[in-house]
């Protein structure tokens, strides 16, 4: 069945999560990141989480979206949604003790070449306060599926400033990850697909192997960002963005080149490339407080 356009605008279920020292360490450790803001809870304040976290807090939602809301596919369908976008605006760090309420909305459906795409955003806030702690839009391709009525929209990431077209990536570091690294994700990140650990279920859906989640790619560039451009204050992330677009296979040692200024307004322009040399992220930039 096609996906219907007209539930632009419906939402989620809240959903509500208690973050503890034991969440936020596991989570950096599923990316390997032992910066001690994250892995010392003795220091007398609360651990923080890597800001990449938010999307442990978010995947409820993104289920949610393929039975909760009813974009009218059928089970099968719904499988095939390929998460192709990850853009999140981080307001404040995330810390043990806080209790974060979710909420995600649809807010775009087009059809594209591909299959039916569409936009969830996915709000984070303090429950009991309604601080904002993260905004994240998770684009998502539904293979093979048509859309039923017109392309709407009713909200999109914030336009960032265009890069200048002549600064290059002027630095570049590798990344290694181990043939484990995505079974360690899912159950550190507590996001399970089949794709990313049953190789039954990979090849089963046309992929050569089990392959990398997008957002464990996503956060291993947070990872190596904020150490090498913001001097592991983690804090000084605002935002962060990518495309998901080539595989990566648990094992394959990647490399992300990025700009190393960061720009005037705090921008640094980033892709990452697996082993064979295709952009596992396109288009990616993140923000730092300078």
């Amino acid at each position: 069945m096609p996906v219907r356009s007209e539930a632009v605008g419906s939402a989620t279920e809240e959903f509500l999560l208690e973050v503890t020292p034991r969440l936020a360490m596991a989570y950096a450790v599923g990316i390997d990141d032992l910066n001690p803001r994250y892995m010392d809870d003795a220091r007398g304040e609360p651990v923080l989480a890597p800001p990449p976290f938010c999307v442990s807090a978010e995947w409820p939602s993104v289920l949610s979206l393929r039975s909760a809301v009813d974009l009218g596919t059928s089970v099968e369908e719904a499988v095939r949604g390929v998460h192709i976008l990850q853009d999140s605006l981080f307001h404040r760090p995330v810390r043990s003790g806080d209790r974060l309420r979710t909420r995600g909305v649809l807010v775009a459906v087009r059809a594209t070449r591909a299959g039916a795409y569409t936009l969830l955003r996915v709000d984070t806030v303090l429950d009991g306060s309604e601080e904002p702690v993260v905004t994240s839009f998770y684009g998502s391709i539904f293979r093979g599926v048509e859309v039923l009525g017109p392309d709407r929209e009713i909200d999109s990431p914030p336009e960032p400033p265009k890069p200048d077209p002549g600064a290059p990536f002027d630095a570049a570091v590798g990344i290694a990850t181990e043939p484990r690294f995505a079974h360690v994700y899912s159950e550190c990140a507590r996001i399970w697909n089949p794709i990313h650990t049953e190789r039954s279920v990979a090849l089963g859906a046309g992929l050569p192997d089990i392959i990398v989640h997008g957002t464990a790619l996503w956060a291993l560039s947070s990872r190596e960002l904020v150490n090498l451009c913001a001097y592991g204050e983690p804090e000084r992330l605002r935002r962060l963005s990518g495309r998901f677009a080539a595989m990566v296979i648990p094992g394959e040692t990647l490399e992300l080149s990025y700009s190393s200024g960061p720009a005037a307004d705090g921008r640094v322009s980033f892709v990452l490339q697996n082993e064979s040399g295709a952009a596992a992220i396109s288009d990616g930039f993140a923000y730092f407080d300078l």
